[in-house]
């Protein structure tokens, strides 16, 4: 297969994903919600300046389409909108906990696993229907989850709730398909950032310590432009030509990157039953992209984000 500039800017932002615990791992010693404040503050600031300076047609454009909307769907938008951005955030500040705090292994199986809990959410919530393979693949995960659990029932619990946290975002965004994923997230980042303001103290965030903190500063805003808001733009580029279903292949390039920085890097140690696991969860992401004669998308066509 060639490989289009749309295929290297898909294959490049789950690279750029891939590397996040490691600049990540710099502030180690923050706490989460420290982290996650000065994310979501820079990461807001950079989307807003984009869109100032070049995508206030997308705005607008997002703005009359809303407006013009039925008043059911007016709401619905509003409600999904509001209820990524509550989303979006918990999965934000869970994933940055359990790589600085639990291990980089269960972030990584957190999102290697998130997107056959999307499917069963999908067909829970949805009525999505499954494919023989794809039921394999479910229960081929939750043994998986069985294994690493009866190791460290605390770990396999963490990295369960990141990936459920973000396929349930994935879900709540699926009513918002044909509207502009860049400015809905930038609505989203917005409403977290009056969300954590206020709760700043039980988060262990200190907003006013942070502005006078270089190195927080300086990593964080790393964080937002290099692994958050341009991979986000890579991707969302790859999207307007490639298949989701390609690029939900793709995807998972972000989880195996982190577990072999977690090996190879970070020097942590899988036990054996670990590894079992690991292998299962391999082989249920195998049968559960097996192809079948029309293969549904993996991942929502536009909210693929990454950590």
């Amino acid at each position: 297969m060639k490989l289009s500039r749309h295929h290297l800017a898909a294959l490049a932002a789950f690279l750029i994903w891939g590397f996040f615990p490691i600049p990540l791992r710099w502030l180690h010693g923050y706490a989460s919600g420290q982290i996650l404040f000065f994310r979501i503050l820079i990461s807001l600031l950079v989307l807003l300046l984009i869109h100032g300076l070049g995508r206030r047609a997308a705005v607008q454009t997002v703005w009359q389409q809303w407006q013009a909307a039925p008043v059911a769907e007016r709401r619905a938008v509003a409600v999904s909108t509001g209820l990524g951005g509550v989303l979006l955030t918990s999965n934000w500040l869970l994933f940055i906990y359990v790589v600085n705090q639990v291990s980089v292994q269960a972030g990584s199986f957190a999102y290697l696993i998130c997107p056959i809990l999307t499917a069963l959410l999908g067909f829970v919530l949805l009525r999505e229907k499954l494919r023989p393979n794809q039921w394999a693949a479910i229960a081929l995960s939750a043994l998986s989850c069985a294994l690493l659990g009866a190791g460290d029932l605390r770990t396999v619990g963490m990295s369960l709730i990141v990936a459920f946290t973000y396929a349930f975002y994935l879900i709540t965004q699926r009513r918002l398909q044909g509207y502009d994923r860049l400015v809905l997230l930038t609505v989203q980042l917005a409403l977290a950032a009056a969300l954590i303001l206020p709760l700043a103290p039980l988060l262990g965030a200190q907003p006013l310590a942070g502005l006078h903190d270089t190195h927080l500063l300086l990593v964080a805003a790393l964080l937002s432009v290099v692994f958050t808001v341009l991979p986000l733009f890579l991707n969302l580029y790859a999207l307007n030509v490639l298949p989701s279903g390609t690029v939900g292949i793709l995807m998972y390039l972000n989880p195996i990157v982190s577990f072999a920085l977690a090996f190879w890097y970070f020097g942590e140690a899988a036990t054996a039953v670990q590894g079992v696991a690991y292998g299962v969860i391999l082989a249920s992401v195998v049968l559960y992209n097996w192809p079948a004669k029309r293969e549904p998308s993996l991942a929502p066509s536009r909210e693929e984000r990454g950590n």
